[in-house]
């Protein structure tokens, strides 16, 4: 098995930034992945290792644990050697000792050990820094290592710990530039390879290979499961079933991860046949002219938040063209009444996550002390990413409208926003489906760069592809 892996370098200088960022203040705790079984013991899901521990550490291999004691500076990488019958089935690897010595550390322990090193540690009075368990078998871990119920292994979690991580791993290198570029150029090959082959009378799971293929094919995976459907108004859906009709819409929202295990994330939506329908190309054109305005207002020091409400402005605008809403753009935003067509967020962090660090939680991630997230209202609720945007940032712009059946009945029974939503127009759009389009951006110095080579979005550019 070969071990992919930057320079050795790379691992000690992350670890040497986190250690001299966080200070001396105890020892920080970091769990590795492990196998999880699908349907039998033996039978796991694909792994994946946890981002921060590959950030860190970098070794994809499972039930693998480390720390560093940030006072007396030791690292030591904790994990079980191969039995004979382990190569038997699944070959060779570097020893523990091999691996840890590729990634700059040099002191390694048997797996076993870690549940003694940590009580040792806490016998000495000494703290321990730990990350959130996003995985049931961590906070088990935890709770026994710790000797804590599991209702209080949350408050084992170190908020200086998450936000010095945070601060570190939300500022791309160079070097993961260059990864991330590499992921959205196979995604886009990915979207090209969706985009040429859908035609009327194939299935989504037919579109959903051919971007997987595209995947393995560059020694990638899919990021996560793909989103390929003629439901665009469903934001998540993974079901493949339907059919691609004559006058469909196809939504496809897929992203590959590279061999470095950095993402790309990018939407596309376009017609089942040759050419989009006069209603479909005309709020296709809305949804694009609220994504140009928000790339356009990115660069540092500006507010997400702020990016992703004049977006909503913009796509305010268009629907009132469309007869669709009206009134003031501004003040239907400002009430809400854009969120029955846009009900999620403008985009999100990217990096070695699709949703980058989600799993140290977005008020740290995707806001911070000077900006809270709004947790009750329609939309914003849903906005992961709102703080003043940074050089280095990578980040996804994806606006859309959503026309749910079961949305607009429920509001209109409401008389709900009445002021701003044209109900009577609205209802003969009910079978239209849903639209979203998304590319990804690098934040510079004076504003911002779109990754990775060109893919087509204008709707001339896509009725080219399908012609």
């Amino acid at each position: 098995m070969e071990l992919n892996l930057f320079d050795i370098q790379v691992y000690t200088d992350r670890r040497n930034t986190l250690k001299q960022n966080f200070g001396q203040d105890g020892i920080l705790l970091f769990l590795g992945n492990e196998d999880s079984s699908m349907n039998y013991k033996d039978n796991a899901y694909p792994f994946r290792q946890d981002s921060t521990f590959l950030y860190y550490f970098g070794l994809d291999v499972p039930t693998l644990a480390a720390v560093i004691d940030t006072q007396s500076g030791e690292e030591i990488i904790f994990g079980n050697e191969l039995t004979i019958d382990d190569i038997v089935w699944t070959g060779t690897l570097p020893t523990v000792s091999e691996m840890a010595g590729r990634v700059g550390v040099t002191a390694t322990k048997a797996y076993n050990q870690v549940a003694g090193y940590v009580q040792s540690a806490l016998a000495q009075g000494r703290t321990i820094h730990v990350l959130p368990p996003y995985r049931p078998e961590h906070q088990v871990k935890l709770s026994t290592w710790f000797n804590v119920g599991f209702a209080e292994v949350a408050e084992l979690v170190s908020v200086k710990f998450i936000k010095t991580v945070v601060a570190q791993r939300v500022i791309k290198s160079p070097l993961e530039v260059s990864e991330l570029e590499k992921a959205v150029n196979i995604s886009i090959d990915m979207q090209l390879a969706v985009t040429k082959h859908a035609r009327p009378g194939i299935k989504c799971y037919e579109l959903v290979a051919k971007a997987l293929e595209v995947a393995q094919a560059n020694n990638g995976r899919l990021g996560y499961p793909a989103i390929i459907t003629t439901k665009g108004q469903t934001l998540h859906t993974h079901y493949y079933g339907h059919e691609l009709h004559e006058g469909d819409m196809v939504l496809s929202d897929i992203g590959a991860e590279n061999a470095m295990y950095y993402g790309g994330d990018l939407t596309r939506t376009f017609p089942a046949g040759e050419r989009f329908t006069d209603r479909q190309k005309e709020l296709y054109q809305v949804v694009i002219n609220a994504m140009d305005h928000a790339i356009s207002l990115l660069k540092p020091g500006v507010r997400y938040k702020d990016i992703h409400l004049a977006s909503c402005e913009k796509l305010v605008e268009g629907l009132v063209d469309a007869g669709l809403m009206k009134g003031n753009p501004a003040e239907a935003v400002a009430a809400g009444a854009h969120t029955m067509f846009f009900q999620c967020g403008l985009g999100h962090m990217l990096g070695m996550d699709t949703h980058d660090m989600e799993n140290l939680g977005e008020k740290y991630v995707g806001y911070n002390d000077t900006l809270q997230k709004e947790t009750s209202l329609f939309g914003l609720k849903s906005l992961r990413l709102g703080r003043e945007l940074e050089a280095g940032f990578v980040l996804t712009i994806e606006p859309g409208i959503y026309i749910i059946p079961e949305l607009i009945d429920r509001w209109q029974a409401e008389k709900k926003y009445t002021d701003f939503i044209n109900y009577d127009v609205l209802n003969s759009y009910r079978n239209f489906g849903g639209i979203r389009v998304e590319d990804n951006f690098l934040i510079t110095d004076n504003g911002y760069q779109l990754l990775g080579k060109y893919l087509p979005k204008s709707l001339q550019e896509i009725e080219g592809l399908k012609g």
